[in-house]
């Protein structure tokens, strides 16, 4: 679905990424962690055309997406939900959402129903109900962040990129968010998961990839890398 490949970037002289090799196969949820500063929230934006690879190469669905811009990658059927979220704070949380349907709306997408996608997110995320008609600016961090998540799923996307979900939530908050993430999992979402907390991540996720100063150090499955002892050394804690 997704594959990555050698892939070199950064920001204008400083490379950040050297030489990323990732998969994401189809209805997989795969996750990325490492310490701050490794890259992970450069590779998102990198795949999601926010900035050029300097090198490698990108294919979603088979098609070669290296250096497209972000709005031909959107209509190709990737979707980010970004660090910090980044919802439209003067605009309600309806308007919101048919933001993120735009591509269907204008016909770059399959239009197919979405009335029923609406009513869908709604399901998803009850508080989102709750605030139909609020400006997405008036709400909490937590609301925030899922209507950042329900605008990305808007898209019906081949692969929803999450970076940091869980950022700056109380507790409570975050394993609502995972909760969500879990149930996207189950409805066969290709999901690409940025994320600090790593022990619950390797929870949910199919796969993951360790990126250490911008390269890959260890891959596998959930399992293995919650097993590693230089992965729980490092990322895991004691506790776990």
């Amino acid at each position: 679905m997704l594959s990555v490949s050698n892939l070199h970037a950064g920001y204008g002289k400083v490379q950040v990424l050297h030489g990323l090799n990732l998969e994401v196969p189809r209805g997989s949820l795969v996750t990325l962690i490492g310490a701050n500063g490794a890259g992970k929230t450069t590779t998102l934006r990198v795949l999601s055309g926010m900035i050029a690879p300097h090198s490698g190469s990108i294919h979603l669905s088979g098609t070669d997406i290296t250096g497209w811009p972000s709005h031909a990658i959107t209509r190709q059927g990737m979707a980010h939900s970004p660090e910090g979220r980044r919802v439209f704070p003067t605009l309600s949380v309806t308007d919101n959402l048919l933001l993120g349907g735009f591509p269907r709306l204008t016909g770059a997408r399959a239009r197919g129903d979405i009335d029923a996608d609406l009513r869908r997110m709604f399901d998803l995320f009850p508080r989102l109900d709750e605030r139909r008609q609020q400006l997405a600016g008036t709400l909490s961090g937590g609301e925030q962040q899922m209507l950042a998540m329900a605008r990305a799923l808007m898209l019906n996307p081949d692969v929803l990129l999450l970076d940091e979900p869980s950022m700056g939530l109380a507790p409570k908050l975050v394993e609502e968010v995972f909760a969500t993430i879990a149930r996207l999992k189950a409805l066969k979402v290709t999901m690409l998961l940025v994320e600090q907390f790593a022990a619950a991540a390797l929870e949910i996720a199919d796969t993951g990839y360790v990126l250490e100063n911008g390269r890959i150090t260890v891959s596998g499955s959930a399992s293995d890398l919650r097993d590693n002892p230089k992965v729980r050394a490092a990322y895991l804690g004691s506790a776990h």
